[in-house]
């Protein structure tokens, strides 16, 4: 693989007179810099069942915006009524400073989709891919080459641009994806499960990306499972759970607000988690059982009572976390829709 151009290398605009990429959308009246996506009271039916209630949410220019939720939660379904694939059943929702579906059209030329299951074409090679892309903005054909050698570059596919798309790796796929999302230099970028079913390798080196094009002032709606991914790369997250919007905002202050700042994790017999849920009653912290578990999450320094563990079989104090958090608010059970 060609060795990773250095992190600071940025990925320059190309935008020229002749693109009509160049115009911004207007601005909503009286506003200086408006939000980049604008929810207001969305609700989605199908038939009898309601799959989004009345959600509200708005994402800032540069912001990375976690979008979290089971399977089932309304996720896909709110994503795909904002790019116009699903209707509303109530709701106002404005991106990029103008209302839709009324002015879809015009907001597609300016969002840029990674989708979670590979559309690539397969016989096309990995460079007419992002040319054919190109052609769907109008945009010219010089600018898009030019611009299609700096992507090819940024994710590390120069020696690849030849190859059909059949012939590459799960990870070179996943990144080609991500490139063409960027081929018309988008205003918001909707990432679905971008590292879904890499390797740790592959999934590391989409992370370096995306957290260049983060630094850089893309704004990004992510979803996705790992919630490392969304803990790395996500300024604010949006946590979704039977169609209602049940927690957002900064991870880390949710994480602490919520959940604590502290897990023990602890086995035993359950006279021995009885006996150690009466002892840490002492200090500020939250008991759950499950699976054969004791998980205590503390909202204070606990160390004193560390020494009640020394007898268990097996036990763990660590930081908590994001899934922590998504595990409190959305359950510890499997659903599937």
């Amino acid at each position: 693989m060609t060795p990773l151009r250095a992190v600071s290398g940025r990925v320059p605009s190309m935008q020229t007179e002749s693109s009509p990429q160049d115009q911004p959308l207007a601005s909503p009246a009286g506003t200086g810099a408006p939000h980049v996506v604008v929810v207001e009271g969305l609700s989605k039916y199908f038939g009898d069942r309601l799959a989004i209630n009345d959600i509200s949410f708005a994402i800032r220019p540069g912001e990375c915006v976690g979008f979290l939720g089971p399977n089932g939660a309304g996720k896909s379904t709110a994503i795909h009524i904002l790019l116009g694939l699903v209707r509303r059943s109530s709701g106002t929702i404005r991106l990029l400073g103008a209302e839709v579906p009324k002015h879809h059209q015009e907001v597609k030329a300016k969002i840029g989709v990674v989708p979670q299951i590979d559309s690539l074409d397969p016989d096309l090679s990995v460079e007419e891919n992002l040319l054919t892309y190109a052609g769907y903005f109008n945009i010219p054909r010089r600018q898009a080459r030019h611009k299609a050698d700096e992507l090819l570059a940024f994710f590390a596919l120069e020696n690849r641009r030849q190859e059909i798309i059949t012939h590459l790796s799960g990870g070179q796929r996943r990144r080609l994806l991500l490139a063409r999302a960027l081929i018309n230099e988008p205003q918001l970028l909707i990432l679905d499960e971008p590292t879904v079913g890499l390797d740790p390798q592959s999934r590391h080196l989409m992370w370096e990306r995306l957290d260049i094009l983060r630094q850089q002032g893309t704004t990004m709606l992510l979803t996705s499972h790992y919630m490392e991914e969304v803990a790395r790369l996500s300024n604010r997250v949006l946590i979704l759970d039977r169609g209602e919007i049940v927690a957002q905002g900064d991870p880390e202050e949710l994480i602490t607000e919520m959940v604590g700042t502290e897990v023990f994790e602890v086995e035993g017999t359950d006279a021995e988690l009885d006996r150690l849920a009466a002892e840490f009653s002492q200090c500020d912290a939250t008991l759950e059982r499950a699976s054969g578990k004791l998980y205590i999450y503390t909202q204070e320094d606990c160390t004193r009572l560390v020494h009640l563990l020394g007898e268990q079989r097996t036990w763990l104090r660590r930081p908590s976390n994001l899934e922590d958090l998504f595990i409190h608010l959305t359950g510890r059970s499997l659903r599937e829709s």
